[in-house]
């Protein structure tokens, strides 16, 4: 049995579909596509899918995991197009590797996240990060179907800085620099590096953190895009490729495959 992983993302308004939402998407392009699907043994077979810590509904993502078996090989890339043809526009999949080497979810240590916060001086979230970092512990309280739980949102973050606000093209006056080029509006954008641990921390979290230490309150939802996750640089701060280790792993030469793919149809 051949394995894959695909790295996919959420963009756009499809960044509200929830897990199981893609879940069902995916299996369509699955049949669509006419992929030679492994299946697992039992009364009630199912595709041999699965999918690695996937972010909360309303996030968008440019790095979520998953890994495939097929019961005929086929080229990679070959494969990742015939998917991405076959998923809606926002659910995109950006890159493909044949399994190489086990224990991929250990890899998955961090995740990098930017979240915009609308309607925020950049100056006003400079200081926030500053008080936040130099606490040792931020404790934050999140509900959970257990009920309210309270835990630590400062240890798990690696990494916390503002970064350079898109200003609009042109001569700015001091009034307009940190005006949003996409909203014309004072906006402050965040570089965000967080520890995979448990309980997990999400950046919600880390903006409760900085609204208990410096009273930081955007006056709208932060939106928030998770732009990598993987192995994570101590010394750097910076999350690296998990698929890095298969690519290393591959062998020089072209993928013999089955049978030509199928073309998607609608």
């Amino acid at each position: 049995m051949q394995r894959i992983r695909l790295r996919y993302t959420k963009r756009g308004r499809l960044r509200f579909t929830s897990h199981r939402d893609f879940q069902r998407a995916f299996e369509r392009a699955l049949r669509r596509s006419a992929v030679p699907m492994a299946y697992s043994a039992g009364f009630t077979p199912h595709p041999k899918v699965s999918y690695a810590n996937a972010a909360p509904t309303g996030v968008a993502s440019e790095a979520e995991y998953l890994e495939i078996g097929l019961a005929a090989p086929r080229d990679p890339e070959e494969l990742r197009v015939q998917l991405d043809e076959s998923l809606p526009g926002g659910l995109d999949v950006i890159d493909a590797v044949e399994v190489r080497t086990p224990n991929f979810v250990e890899r998955l240590e961090a995740s990098e996240w930017q979240v915009r916060l609308d309607g925020v001086e950049p100056q006003e979230a400079g200081r926030a990060i500053a008080l936040f970092l130099a606490e040792e512990r931020v404790e934050v309280e999140r509900l959970t179907k257990n009920g309210v739980r309270v835990f630590d949102a400062r240890g798990a973050v690696a990494a916390l800085e503002l970064l350079p606000p898109q200003v609009v093209d042109g001569a700015a006056t001091a009034g307009e620099e940190a005006r949003d080029v996409r909203t014309g509006r004072p906006c402050a954008i965040l570089r965000l590096v967080v520890r995979h641990a448990t309980p997990a921390v999400r950046p919600d979290d880390v903006l409760s953190g900085l609204r208990a230490t410096a009273d930081l309150a955007p006056p709208v939802p932060a939106e928030v895009t998770r732009l990598a996750q993987g192995p994570l640089d101590e010394g750097t701060g910076t999350v690296t490729d998990p698929l890095a280790l298969d690519r290393a792993a591959a062998p020089a030469g072209p993928v013999a495959t089955g049978e030509p793919r199928a073309t998607a149809s609608a």
